[in-house]
This record gives structure tokens, C-alpha cells and sequence, in this order.
């Protein structure tokens, strides 16, 4: 029984098996080009069909195809970052500019009575 058994091997945590006979699936290296002019590569499946935008996993950038499709959604990309409304906008069909000025004096007053009453 003694002679059987693996000395030194972790057996369940490490593959004892080799790479030999294994065939990996086809791949296409696709290519993308952020606005900075930063390349970078991603490795999609042969079939897969790339989308025409992809984030950066280093710069957090979003990269586009070099292509016709890659133009297209980067105009889609910037027409819609542009017409997205922000939270100061969202603000300002609430309250007009007036009545921020208003509230943010009066919270103003506040932390300074809190200021100088506390000191």
C-alpha cells in the first residue's frame, strides 16, 4: 500500500495532466481605438461577431472598431453623452437659478450659526 501512494503530490488541488492533445477553439484578435489614440486588444471567438465598442480594461477608456461599424458607434457614443441630462439639469427644471441662490444662502446662515454657536 505504502508504495503506491504519491509523496509530494497535492492530489485534487494541481492538474496532472499535460497540454498534449488539447485543442483550443479558434480565435480572432480584434482591435480597438480609444480617442486618446490608445490601441488595445481583445481575443473573441472565431464565430462571435465583436461589438463595435469595449472598455479599456487598463484605462477604464472606451475603445472602437476601426471600421465603418466603429464610426457609426462612435457617433451613437458621443450624441448620446451629450444629450444626457445631469442631475444639474434635472435641478434646474425644478428651481430656477433664483431660488438656488436662496436656498443655498440660507444653508449657508445655518453651518455658520452652527460654526460660531458651537466654537
Amino acid at each position: 500500500m505504502a508504495e503506491r501512494t504519491l509523496r509530494g503530490a497535492r492530489i485534487g488541488s494541481t492538474s496532472l495532466q499535460g497540454e498534449e492533445g488539447i485543442e483550443l477553439a479558434p480565435r480572432q484578435r480584434v482591435e480597438y481605438l480609444t480617442d486618446k489614440g490608445t490601441r488595445f486588444t481583445v481575443m473573441f471567438d472565431a464565430d462571435a461577431e465583436p461589438p463595435a465598442e469595449w472598455a479599456d480594461q487598463r484605462s477604464g477608456e472606451v475603445g472602437f472598431l476601426d471600421d465603418e461599424a466603429g464610426r457609426a458607434a462612435r457617433a451613437e457614443f458621443e450624441e448620446k453623452g451629450s444629450s444626457q441630462r445631469t442631475h444639474w439639469d434635472m435641478l434646474l427644471e425644478r428651481r430656477t437659478r433664483e431660488e438656488l441662490e436662496v436656498l443655498l444662502e440660507e444653508r449657508l446662515e445655518l453651518l455658520r450659526s452652527r460654526r460660531s454657536g458651537g466654537a
